[in-house]
């Protein structure tokens, strides 16, 4: 039986310097690569963090604002730590505790996407 590999979400992003402060200075994640066709076509970019890689994509029909991605994260305390250290002045998520048992960290990237940071609770 065929085995599936990685998932990698394609976000849609509209402004690479909005995109880089809130991915890479605001969330941790580093540039694996860019890709343009030309200097005037719309930037592919990956971003990663541990092992997780989202593509980023400035392309017409790749991906629509306002999705929502999960993210499953060891130490949820500490990586929430870290980002409310940044003090980020467009994001100061909290962490919750849900109804389904798990801890969550739910932050908006500036173009409307979810990212959802999530750990299962204790108990």
């Amino acid at each position: 039986m065929p085995k599936l590999g990685t998932v990698t979400p394609i976000l849609r992003i509209f402004d690479i310097a909005k995109a880089r402060e809130f991915y890479v200075g605001f969330l941790g994640f580093d540039v694996r690569w860019e890709h343009r066709f030309d200097d005037n076509a719309p930037l592919y970019m990956a971003v990663g963090r541990d092992g997780y890689v989202l593509h980023l994509s400035e392309h017409h029909g790749d991906g629509a604002p306002g999705i929502a991605v999960r993210i499953k994260v060891e130490d949820i305390a500490a990586l929430h730590r870290e980002l409310i250290g940044k003090k980020y002045r467009f994001a100061r998520p909290g962490l919750e505790e849900t109804p389904w048992k798990t801890r969550e960290i739910s932050v908006s990237d500036p173009f409307g996407n979810r990212l959802h940071f999530h750990e299962e609770s204790a108990g």
